[in-house]
C-alpha cells in the first residue's frame, strides 16, 4: 500500500509530460526564435482560460536553462485581466519542440510544438499530454483563412475535437 502511495504521489509531481498517439514534436526548434509575444487564435476549452479573450503567451529565457512563460486575457465577466505566470523546461533534445511547463508549483504538463512555420517563427500549433489540449499560437491577432484550415484538418487528423474549438477575440 505504501509503495503504492509512494508512486502515485511521485507520478504526480512528475507530471503528464506524454505526447498524444500521432503527434510529433517539431524538431530543428529554435528556442530563441521561440521566445517573445505569441497570441492565442484557437484553443480547446478548458478552465483556466474559460471565457478569456484577448489571450496571450510571452516567453523569456531563464538563467537555470529554462523559459519563464506569461500567459494573459482578459475576462468580459468580471472586467479584468488575468495573468499566470509559469516555467518550462525542454523534456529532451533543446532542439526538439517538446517541453514541460508548470504554472502549479511541482506540477508539470506536456507543451508540445507539433507544427512551426519554420522559416519565419510565425505561427504554432501546440498540445498539451493528450487531445483535451490544443492551441493555434501566432505573432500576430489574425491569421490567413488557410493557415486556419490547415491547423484544423492536421489537428482533426491527429485526434483532436476541432468542432470544440474557441477562436480567440482579439480587439
Amino acid at each position: 500500500m505504501r509503495i503504492s502511495l509512494f508512486l502515485l504521489l511521485i507520478f504526480s509531481l512528475i507530471g503528464c509530460t506524454g505526447i498524444p498517439d500521432g503527434v510529433t514534436p517539431v524538431t530543428d526548434f529554435e528556442e530563441k526564435r521561440y521566445l517573445g509575444k505569441w497570441y492565442e487564435i484557437a484553443r480547446l476549452d478548458h478552465s483556466f482560460e474559460r471565457g478569456l479573450s484577448q489571450v496571450t503567451a510571452e516567453y523569456a529565457s531563464r538563467n537555470d536553462g529554462g523559459i519563464d512563460v506569461i500567459n494573459r486575457g482578459f475576462s468580459a465577466e468580471k472586467n479584468e485581466w488575468k495573468e499566470a505566470e509559469g516555467i518550462a523546461y525542454f523534456v529532451g533534445k533543446r532542439d526538439e519542440g517538446h517541453l514541460r511547463a508548470s504554472f502549479f508549483g511541482p506540477f508539470y504538463g506536456s507543451y508540445i510544438v507539433f507544427d512551426l512555420d519554420h522559416e519565419n517563427y510565425q505561427y504554432a500549433f501546440v498540445s498539451g499530454y493528450n487531445t483535451s489540449y490544443l492551441w493555434l499560437l501566432s505573432r500576430t491577432p489574425a491569421i490567413s483563412q488557410t493557415l486556419k484550415e490547415r491547423f484544423i484538418q492536421k489537428s482533426q487528423e491527429l485526434g483532436f475535437d476541432t468542432n470544440a474549438l474557441i477562436f480567440t477575440e482579439h480587439n
